[in-house]
């Protein structure tokens, strides 16, 4: 492998540098890289707890090892779900129609309590882990820039001369850096938290295989699945999760239990080949229960409480809020803007669905709420306080400019410039 190398200039001015750490291969070969590059500056690191599966116990003495000056580890998985994922519950958001944006709604937070140590501290510059080719990269800048524009920012993987993740590993064995189960067999790429799992990269890099069993890690296969259904009750207050089984839970609490039960039951496997923001396409396999149960419940009550008009409209709003998260635009005054928005259409969504979970299969039980417009006596075939002889009147002024333009465009002008088209809505009109 050839030796690493940077085109920066300067690197005497800066003194201290912040790192993103998570303790995975990354990161772990970044902080013998920076000392290399930055000999003068001291690199501190900050590892914010999400949900993802670490040894914080080693994590500390790992990254000490690796010649970090220091390291610090934040649980925000309380603000995560509060502020964060249910929130962008609330909007309904799903990238492309299939991605629940796991990675993508955790970046900004993380970059921000980043950014927050690193002010703290007096750092000069932030520095991350992620590659040129993906997305994290846009997430953890967007959030630099929109919070601390004037620190530097340092992205390794656009100036190293490592360009795998087979020379990742040789790097840090080079440099006596533990992989623990890290290893070219064990190649898959993982992000983790309480939202999701993501995995990339290996085998999964071709579309046209399916992806292993040993892949998945928090469900369960359809054919592993209990044959037998399990009912699942949510409760939604103004479109926020608050209750399971009429159990009031705390954010964390709640999705930690979705997440168990769902994947017992085959529940949120999804396989992407999705848009990334630099242009090109990637596959990716999520596994996100929780999400794909509560999203599903939040639908069923919109489409039972929401007007026509408003339930489309918050679809299409839906779409852009997705968007914006996806490409790590949190801290934007549109994100700010549409949020406000839901919050407003979310006004009446409060009522509880049921869930019937099989095998892979999520079914709508019922649902129900005191806000909801569905009305059985108007919609009933029965007896009816609705009056059939309305809808004529409703059809004639509803279909008029169909009427017209159908009329109009297929007329023959007569001698005299009338059309027949004209004398037939005339005699249409006398009707």
């Amino acid at each position: 492998m050839a030796d690493s190398k940077t085109t920066e200039t300067n690197n005497s001015e800066v003194k201290k540098i912040v790192l993103a750490y998570s303790g995975g291969l990354d990161t772990s070969i970044i902080i013998p890289w920076l000392k290399e590059q930055y000999p003068q500056s001291e690199v501190a690191c900050i590892c914010t707890n999400v949900g993802q599966d670490e040894d914080w116990a080693g994590m500390e003495k790992k990254a000490l090892a690796s010649g970090a000056s220091k390291l610090v580890i934040r649980d925000i998985r309380e603000e995560f779900a509060r502020d964060y994922l249910f929130p962008m519950l609330r909007a309904g958001a799903v990238y492309e129609g299939k991605y629940l944006l796991g990675t993508s709604i955790a970046r900004p937070l993380q970059a921000k309590h980043q950014v927050e140590f690193a002010l703290a501290e007096g750092a000069d510059a932030l520095a991350h882990g992620c590659t040129g080719k993906g997305n994290d990269q846009v997430r953890f800048e967007l959030t630099y820039k929109a919070l601390a524009p004037h620190l530097k920012v340092i992205a390794p993987w656009r100036i190293w001369d490592i360009r795998s993740r087979e020379e990742a590993i040789e790097y840090a064995r080079e440099h006596n850096i533990p992989l623990g189960n890290i290893s070219e067999k064990n190649i898959y790429s993982r992000d983790w938290n309480i939202w999701h799992m993501s995995h990339e990269g290996g085998d999964l890099e071709n579309p046209w295989n399916r992806p292993k069993d040993e892949v998945f890690l928090l469900s369960k296969s359809p054919k592993e699945a209990p044959d037998k259904e399990t009912a699942v009750t949510i409760d939604f207050e103004k479109g926020i999760p608050t209750a399971i089984d009429g159990m009031a839970m705390k954010p964390v609490e709640m999705i930690s239990y979705l997440n168990k039960v769902g994947g017992e039951n085959a529940i949120g496997r999804a396989d992407v080949v999705e848009n990334r923001m630099v242009g090109m396409k990637s596959r990716g396999i999520y596994e996100t229960p929780a999400g794909t149960l509560l999203l599903t419940a939040l639908a069923e009550l919109e489409m039972m409480n929401l007007d026509r008009e408003a339930l489309h409209y918050k679809k299409l709003v839906s779409m852009k809020y997705a968007e914006l998260v996806y490409a790590g635009k949190w801290f934007t005054n549109l994100r700010n803007a549409i949020e406000a928005f839901m919050a407003e259409i979310s006004s009446y969504l409060t009522g509880t669905v049921q869930l019937v979970l099989y095998k892979g299969n999520v079914i709508v039980g019922g649902r129900k709420s005191e806000f909801s417009l569905y009305m059985q006596d108007l919609a009933s075939f029965g007896e009816s306080s609705y009056d059939h002889a309305d809808a004529t009147g409703f059809i004639n002024l509803f279909g008029l400019q169909t009427g017209v333009a159908a009329l109009v465009q297929k007329g023959i002008t007569e001698e005299g410039g009338q059309t027949p088209a004209i004398k037939q809505m005339a005699l249409f009109h006398e009707k």
